[in-house]
């Protein structure tokens, strides 16, 4: 069961919209960090993703284990949705 889910996004990617889109379709709430107006969280992003890409998707069960999907990758976000 899914307690909370954060996307780190920017203005300009074109996947961050559409990851929006997927998970409002669904039905999930979730909370943007969007990482032009608050820069100071790309370390927190690179700490969870590894990566220095955008979308990044946090998807926290109500256990607080935590799932990282980097990119619109359905395959590993609709798992972690379950």
């Amino acid at each position: 069961m899914v307690k909370n889910i954060t996307i780190f996004t920017t203005n300009t990617c074109a996947y961050c919209a559409m990851v929006k889109r997927y998970l409002d379709s669904k039905g999930f709430g979730y909370d943007v960090v969007n990482l032009d107006t608050n820069p100071e969280r790309q370390k927190e992003a690179l700490a969870l993703s590894g990566a220095l890409t955008v979308p990044v998707t946090v998807v926290t069960k109500h256990d607080d284990n935590r799932e990282v999907v980097v990119g619109y990758n359905l395959a590993k976000l609709a798992p972690a949705l379950a």
